[in-house]
This record gives C-alpha cells, sequence and structure tokens, in this order.
C-alpha cells in the first residue's frame, strides 16, 4: 500500500479532531480528539518512518504515546476535581479552578 494513503488516513482523522475540538464544549470530548490528533501524527510517523525504512519515527510515535498517556491521566484528574466541586463542566463557563 502506498504512503499517500496513509497520509490521507491521518490528515481525515487529525481533521476529525480539530473539528470536535472546535465544535465541542464538554472537557470529556475535547480530550476525546486531541487524542485522534495525537493518533494521526503517530500514524504519519509510522508512515514516514516505514518509508524511509528506519525505526526512528515508530520510536519516537511511542514517546508520543507515553505522552498522550500522562495527558489523558492529568486531564481526567482536572475533570474529576471540577465534577466534585459542583462547577459546570462547560469550558466556556469555566475559567479558572481555584482551591
Amino acid at each position: 500500500m502506498a504512503i499517500e494513503w496513509y497520509v490521507v488516513l491521518s490528515s481525515l482523522i487529525f481533521a476529525v479532531g480539530a473539528m470536535g475540538i472546535l465544535t465541542r464544549r464538554s472537557p470529556i470530548v475535547i480530550l476525546l480528539c486531541l487524542e485522534l490528533m495525537l493518533n494521526a501524527g503517530n500514524l504519519a510517523l509510522i508512515a514516514f518512518s516505514r518509508m524511509v525504512g528506519n525505526q526512528e519515527g515508530q520510536v519516537f510515535a511511542l514517546v508520543v504515546m507515553v505522552v498522550a498517556a500522562c495527558e489523558v491521566v492529568i486531564g481526567l484528574g482536572i475533570i474529576v476535581a471540577i465534577f466534585r466541586r459542583k462547577l459546570p463542566l462547560d469550558v466556556d463557563e469555566l475559567r479558572e479552578l481555584q482551591g
């Protein structure tokens, strides 16, 4: 399979994630759309790494996955803190988390 198909799929997934971030107001949906965008970047990294013939892109994609997992843990912790304080879960209404 040619690399162009991987790049097209990666750009479509990235566009879906970007649209989700721009249109949705729920922090959980925004977090999921951000994960979509990171996975689209990983797909492009792995495709270009396979095209070139080295393993560096795949290793970098694993590093991005670790950073994404840390980002999810921190994001969900903030969302739980917001929920426990009974603050609105709309990102437009939520200005700062005072504590």
